[in-house]
């Protein structure tokens, strides 16, 4: 017996042992740094007693956070043959065209900067980065940011935005010949960085105004260490817009192989809002660009692109051919037609708050499963919002008091309705109540946008206004691989048994 019993758990050793060995050969970047040959971490004796001082000190000064392991995660690695318009191209490494800008020569001209791009053919957009880069926040035009929301009621979107005068960033460089003159030019900013249809694009601009400067002007008050992204945000307080940055920042910092979770700097001025919570779980730190008193030098910058550029919002236009699948599939049988990117983000998302990622199942508690209805409520978002929200559906309470009813005397199984009150919840407990759900229902909203972060299994319930008809869930749902289910009304009131209708055939076919 004895003997057995030891047979067992030799056996059960030797397949853990294969299983992290099979996860970790299939996770590279978990422990690749694709820092560029050019890259010199050691500054030598470039600074004088001053700055060397100065240099130990900086306003980011948190360790950065490790990557978690999640179940839905394949390599970001550079692969230059994704197929264009591929479901990878959309949603992951399409940025395959490597640009380099400024390249620095340890035989010619050791030390000084670089800078280089990554173009997607696909999301025509540019992840960049580079190195030995100062910012000029005084040649920064925008409000401080980070201000709390009451203290700033009716200022102005312009004056929030950046505006870059030229030198707001420069990058130190030893070649005499490029002392004084532009990173880029106009050519190469709009073959890599085109507008589009974006009105003003921030990160194309803050590239545009970089200058090339000699060692005896690089001058620093400051200096990052660790990577650090650069975001500039539109939409800020928006859920949806706010996920595309999200989606952005996190691709941007698996596309250039950081080892570790970067810090953030928002170079914009807006005023701080709820959805910072999850930026700063997401990330490693959190600084806005006005807070730096000095000249602050970043010895990694990385530029992720806007929110509008990723396959999120261009969905809403295009035609995006993907369908969610499990990362295991896609790893044994490559499609460019199915994705499971959505997936690994929104375990990111959990994972950040510390919420278990390796549940597979319909999530069930001890009493029964969850149904979550997510709630439209009134509160002030930015400064220029009043306070109240547009109704998408004109009876809610009534919709919702109906199911509660309906579900207290539901004799199959027991049924938890959980009122999404999310104006009023923290980000982490909004997340842990979309972890948590089983069926989530709510009309169009920006609140289900957290679908991204919903269990594999769960089921979506939209009901859509005849005045809000538009794809934003349907397809988040479509690219995770969840079941989804529309309920279309002709005006904005809804009939509660026709929402308990579906609802019930819906908990029929889980079980229940």
């Amino acid at each position: 017996m004895k003997k057995k019993k030891l047979q067992i758990l030799v056996s059960l050793f030797a397949l853990n042992s294969i299983t992290l060995y099979l996860y970790f050969s299939s996770h590279p970047d978990h422990f690749r740094h694709k820092s560029p040959k050019n890259y010199f971490p050691n500054t030598g004796n470039r600074f004088s007693s001053s700055e060397n001082h100065h240099n130990f000190h900086s306003s980011i000064t948190s360790q950065s956070k490790p990557w978690p392991i999640l179940p839905s995660y394949l390599p970001w690695s550079q692969n230059p043959n994704v197929a264009w318009r591929s479901c990878e191209g959309y949603f992951g490494n399409g940025f395959t065209r490597q640009i380099d800008l400024l390249k620095t020569s340890p035989e010619i001209h050791p030390g000084g900067g670089w800078f280089r791009c990554f173009f997607s053919e696909t999301l025509q957009s540019s992840i960049c980065e580079g190195g030995v880069i100062r910012m000029n926040s005084e040649r920064i035009s925008m409000s401080r940011g980070g201000e709390k929301l009451e203290t700033v009621i009716g200022r102005g979107e312009d004056e929030e935005l950046p505006v870059f005068k030229y030198g707001a960033f420069e990058i130190e460089v030893n070649d005499r010949k490029k002392i004084g003159k532009k990173l880029t030019d106009d050519e190469f900013l709009k073959k890599y960085l085109p507008e589009g249809a974006i009105s003003r694009h921030t990160m194309r601009e803050l590239i545009d105004s970089i200058r090339l400067v000699g060692i005896d002007e690089f001058h620093c008050s400051e200096w990052i260490e660790e990577p650090s992204l650069l975001i500039t945000r539109f939409e800020y307080a928006n859920l949806f817009h706010t996920v595309t940055d999200w989606y952005s920042a996190y691709a941007a910092s698996r596309v250039t192989g950081l080892p570790s979770r970067p810090h953030l700097v928002f170079v914009d001025g807006h005023c701080e809002t709820q959805l910072e919570e999850t930026w700063r779980a997401l990330f490693s730190s959190l600084t806005y660009a006005k807070n730096f008193s000095g000249p602050v030098c970043f010895r990694h910058a990385i530029l992720s692109p806007l929110g509008y550029e990723t396959a999120l919002f261009k969905g809403l236009t295009e035609q995006i051919d993907c369908n969610g699948a499990s990362a295991h599939d896609l790893w044994k049988n490559p499609n460019n037609r199915k994705t499971a990117r959505l997936s690994e983000f929104g375990e990111m998302i959990r994972a950040a708050f510390g919420f278990p990622v390796d549940r597979q199942n319909i999530p069930r508690t001890a009493t029964g499963p969850n149904v979550l209805f997510v709630r439209r409520e009134d509160y002030l978002a930015h400064p220029r919002h009043g306070g109240k929200v547009q109704s998408r559906l004109s009876n809610e309470q009534q919709v919702f008091d109906s199911i509660k009813s309906w579900a207290m005397n539901h004799s199959e199984c027991k049924l938890n309705v959980i009122n999404g009150l999310f104006a009023h919840m923290s980000m982490k407990e909004q997340v842990r109540a979309i972890q948590d759900a089983s069926v989530i229902v709510g009309a169009h909203g920006a609140g289900l946008t957290h679908i991204v972060s919903a269990a594999p299994k769960a089921v979506i319930l939209e009901i859509i206004s005849s005045e809000y008809r538009r794809p934003h869930f349907a397809l988040i749902a479509q690219w995770k691989g969840l079941e989804y289910h529309p309920i279309y009304l002709e005006g904005s009131h809804a009939d509660p048994p026709v929402v308990i209708d579906k609802l019930s055939s819906i908990l029929k076919s889980l079980g229940c």
